[in-house]
């Protein structure tokens, strides 16, 4: 929630108190201003003068619902959480170079003080891992795990693990200039092929190896190919007879991932595109298996790298 535009100047008056910490005051315009600091509204009355060396953070409501949301957001939550989340939002900002407005940090605020107020009656959230993500975003990924480290800082307390995939997720939808849920679209159908992909091969993939960091580049190129309409295609086709009848079990789990593709899209994976799946999973394969599957030819070479 950075600061929306200059610290009120002396003399401004309150509008309304939501709590200790909590002021709005009205603009020019007379739109509804929130200044929040520690104590800053501590004692105070509607029409008093206020403090502005108190105030910590400023900006203008939203009119209508959303505001009335906002407002009683702000009143409900205890200020140590609001503002925990806003100085991590403000380290955010610096790490990322990128504005982080206030519906962003709103979202965080609620999201925040749902978790704590779970936690302390005794229900933890199940444990969310998306290893894609430190290889999709990396930044990102990187910024809301020093997010979630700030906060439970400064609230003294610990916040579960997966805090940082849901902050990463938050940053993603508030950092992406794309069409809404666009990106969450892409990242939900990736998750899928990876599951296809260590059910096909009855494992858990290792998450930290290079093989794995190659495959999930991959199925997000793959899949955005599918968007742009701009699939790889080749009239040779002897590789991938090559790669079909020499990989099967890698081959058909392609196939289920040409299937998914198929049902999701409405989009038929091309064999120049299929080849690179089965490529990528028998590498991935021979991570955790080095032997080869039954009925895979003993003498077949190592799939190539082809990226």
């Amino acid at each position: 929630m950075p600061t929306a535009d200059a610290p009120p100047p002396r003399g401004t008056v309150v509008h309304k108190v939501l709590n200790n910490n909590v002021v709005i005051t009205l603009d020019e315009q007379g739109r509804e201003r929130v200044l929040m600091g520690r104590g800053l509204g501590f004692q105070l009355k509607p029409d008093d003068a206020l403090d502005p060396d108190k105030v910590e953070k400023t900006f203008i409501l939203d009119a209508g619902d959303q505001g009335d949301r906002e407002r009683q957001l702000l009143t409900d939550v205890p200020y140590p959480v609001i503002e925990a989340v806003t100085r991590a939002v403000d380290e955010a900002e610096r790490r990322l170079g990128h504005h982080l407005d206030r519906h962003f940090t709103m979202a965080v605020i609620d999201h925040i003080q749902f978790v704590l107020e779970r936690l302390d009656g005794g229900i933890r959230i199940p444990a969310t891992n998306m290893p894609e993500l430190r290889v999709l975003h990396p930044h990102e990924f990187s910024a809301a795990q020093r997010m979630a480290t700030a906060i439970a800082d400064s609230l003294g307390r610990p916040l579960p693990a997966e805090e940082a995939v849901f902050l990463t997720m938050h940053l993603l939808n508030a950092t992406r200039d794309e069409p809404n849920g666009t990106a969450a679209l892409l990242f939900r159908r990736l998750q899928h092929v990876v599951l296809t992909v260590e059910n096909g091969l009855g494992v858990k993939l290792d998450v930290d190896s290079p093989d794995y960091a190659r495959f999930i580049l991959h199925i997000q190129f793959l899949l955005q190919r599918l968007v742009s309409k701009t699939m790889l295609r080749s009239a040779d086709t002897s590789f991938f007879e090559f790669a079909k009848h020499s990989y099967p079990r890698s081959y058909a789990i392609a196939q289920e991932v040409k299937a998914y593709v198929r049902a999701a899209t409405e989009s038929e994976l091309t064999d120049e595109e299929l080849l690179y799946v089965i490529v990528h999973v028998e590498r991935l394969a021979n991570q955790v298996a080095p032997a080869a599957p039954r009925g895979a030819d003993p003498g077949a070479s190592p799939p190539p790298v082809l990226e």
